[in-house]
């Protein structure tokens, strides 16, 4: 796994989805917020597939 995920990309996957899974454990959206572990772990493993995919990649260049 090539890391494809850049920090700014990185940041906002991890808070969407640490957002979205605490409003569900908090009872205030439904079971739907559990889709939040996508975009939370992308986020810490820096790695998409739906990106290898489409041929994205938001890290910096060396």
């Amino acid at each position: 796994m090539k890391a494809n995920v850049g920090v700014a990309d990185k940041s906002v996957r991890i808070v969407a989805g640490a957002v979205l899974i605490a409003l569900t454990l908090m009872g205030t959206i439904g079971v739907w917020g559990w889709i939040g572990l996508v975009p939370l772990l992308t986020g810490l493993l820096n790695f998409c597939p739906l990106y290898t995919v489409l041929g994205v990649n938001t890290c910096k260049k060396p």
